[in-house]
């Protein structure tokens, strides 16, 4: 008898965003060998990778060290889900969706024979408008001029359980008596349901695992009839219990929000509506799966359909009003200790030194102390204000609260029952401090 070759080992570059995250679940699900790599993960994406997770600065490697890697790893499938949205700092959209790209392809050439499984974005090249979809098509062309065996997937609008990204907005929205613009509400809005990709991923090992060789293949992987924004948002308002849309968003409110998403971005976090998310949407989530449903046989459910399938319990819910508030939230204690630190050490700076004067303290040292929790102040803002840094400045927030209520109940006590109780109003704040602090993570 012949022997039956082993099953294919897969390794998923970018294991830690949506997609990647996916594909590692659901293939480790259906018994595959799964290997998943990224720069970084989660704790709680640790503990369910349970041991098998590579911890590798992909982004960052040259095509030796990635192919040292590989070579450590063995993989028979390369799965690369890694990709960013548009510029930040120290990740810039073209060297991770080209230069990134030329390199896996020079570090796979030192592979033995490999299947290299990308994932890119649908749409006609002539229509791209932004850096995102550019570089990633350069990618896609890259990839195509090579001699590596390849398979190249398009999927639209990817819907898992977890919601990340533009489909975790998608859920807020439907939570929020808001109608879209009619124009963006009628743009066309493929969607792929994220076991589709996991289901194609594994036939595509099945085909290695049988001998095939010759795969230079570019599938759109997404349902048959785009549905539209409009549609897929009133399905996610069905699914979860969400108002009727019955406020008018003005266009310019989009707009607006990408501006402000993108100078989130420049303070390191990865906010959903960004200009380029924004201009994406815009143009609209089409492509044509028939090629892909042919070779797989894979039959994709309409948009509708996939959200049905989606988690509809009250966390669900509780995750989708919170969605939007966690921005508010942490934009507000950000302003807030900015703001009442400025204040203290500026316009009302004799005012604030003159509390500590009446109550025994010299004019020099009442001076002192009020410049340095002004400065204090401030510093905890602008740590809370950037992402890298925040749950720093919310742990320090807290702790400086507490410090000031317990230091006036000794020094100033009279604080506590004056009439705009400022000192009691310190209470709600860290409990508000406390609530982004457990709502932090974003994935």
């Amino acid at each position: 008898m012949s022997e039956i070759p082993a099953k294919p080992r897969i390794a998923v570059l970018g294991a830690s965003g949506l997609i990647g995250e996916m594909l590692c679940t659901e293939l480790s699900r259906e018994g595959h060998e799964v290997v998943p790599v990224a720069r970084s993960f989660t704790q709680r994406q640790l503990a369910a990778f349970e041991g098998r997770a590579v911890l590798f600065p992909l982004v960052d490697a040259d095509a030796p060290g990635l192919a040292a890697e590989f070579i450590r790893i063995a993989p028979d499938l390369v799965v690369n889900c890694v990709g960013v949205l548009q510029d930040t700092a120290g990740s810039a959209a073209a060297d991770v969706h080209e230069g990134f790209v030329s390199r896996l392809l020079g570090a796979m050439e030192e592979l033995a024979p490999a299947l290299l499984v990308h994932v890119s974005v649908p749409g006609d090249a002539a229509e791209d408008r932004t850096s995102f979809s550019r570089t990633k098509r350069a990618g896609e062309a890259a990839i195509a001029r090579s001699a590596i065996a390849h398979a190249i997937l398009r999927p639209g609008f990817v819907l898992t359980h977890v919601p990340y990204g533009g489909s975790a907005l998608m859920r807020a929205l439907a939570t929020l008596p808001v109608a879209l613009p009619e124009a963006l509400a009628e743009r066309p809005f493929a969607v792929t349901d994220g076991r589709d990709i996991a289901r194609t991923v594994a036939f595509l090992a099945a085909e290695w695992r049988a001998g095939r060789r010759d795969f230079r293949q570019t599938w759109d992987v997404m349902e048959r009839e785009a549905s539209s924004v409009g549609t897929v948002l009133q399905a996610l308002r069905h699914q979860l219990g969400g108002p009727a849309p019955r406020l008018p968003a003005p266009g310019r409110l989009l707009d607006w929000a990408g501006r402000a998403g993108d100078l989130a971005s420049r303070l390191g976090w990865r906010p959903p509506v960004r200009s380029t998310a924004i201009a994406e949407m815009r143009r609209g989530v089409r492509g044509d799966p028939s090629a892909w449903m042919r070779a797989t046989g894979l039959v994709p459910l309409p948009g509708p359909a996939v959200v049905g399938r989606l988690g509809s319990g009250v966390q669900d819910l509780w995750f989708a009003r919170l969605y939007l508030l966690k921005a508010l939230v942490i934009a507000t204690l950000a302003l807030f200790w900015i703001v009442s630190g400025a204040i203290a050490i500026s316009v009302a700076f004799d005012a604030a030194s003159g509390i500590l004067v009446d109550h025994g303290f010299s004019r020099p040292l009442a001076d002192a102390v009020t410049v340095l929790t002004s400065l204090m102040d401030i510093s905890i803002g602008v740590l809370i204000a950037h992402r890298r840094s925040c749950r720093l400045g919310l742990a320090a927030g807290v702790a400086l609260s507490l410090f000031y209520m317990a230091m006036a109940a000794v020094v100033t006590p009279a604080m506590w029952v004056e009439p705009l109780g400022a000192l009691v109003k310190t209470g709600p704040a860290i409990v508000l401090m406390i609530v982004a602090f457990a709502t932090w993570e974003d994935r």
